[in-house]
């Protein structure tokens, strides 16, 4: 089975230390089983001054979250729900919304 998350999705998170939190999918890791989501599992690093930054410190970064720990935020309700398929008439397979049966994909 397929990665059911895709980027610019909105999800919230489902257990964790930012449970409850929404964000956006920037990125997906089908192989390793993980998502970029920003502003979620920020981790401080220390970062050295080189060539391309040029500016070292202490900054913020997006650390991958697994799959099994985000679920889609409904469009309808805004309640996080599970991702199912359904084919159009001509062939298209469109992303649908457990909960309310809705198109997520527009």
């Amino acid at each position: 089975m397929g990665v059911r998350i895709r980027k610019g999705d909105k999800v919230v998170v489902l257990q964790g230390k930012d449970r409850g939190a929404e964000g956006e999918v920037s990125k997906v890791f089908p192989d390793k089983g993980t998502a970029l989501v920003d502003g979620i599992n920020v981790a401080r690093k220390h970062q050295k001054p080189t060539r391309a930054t040029m500016q070292g410190g202490i900054i913020d970064k997006d650390m991958p979250i697994s799959l099994s720990s985000i679920a889609v935020v409904s469009p309808k309700d805004g309640k996080a729900t599970r991702v199912g398929y359904r084919f159009e008439a001509d062939g298209t397979k469109v992303r649908i919304c457990k909960r309310t049966g809705v198109d997520i994909d527009g």
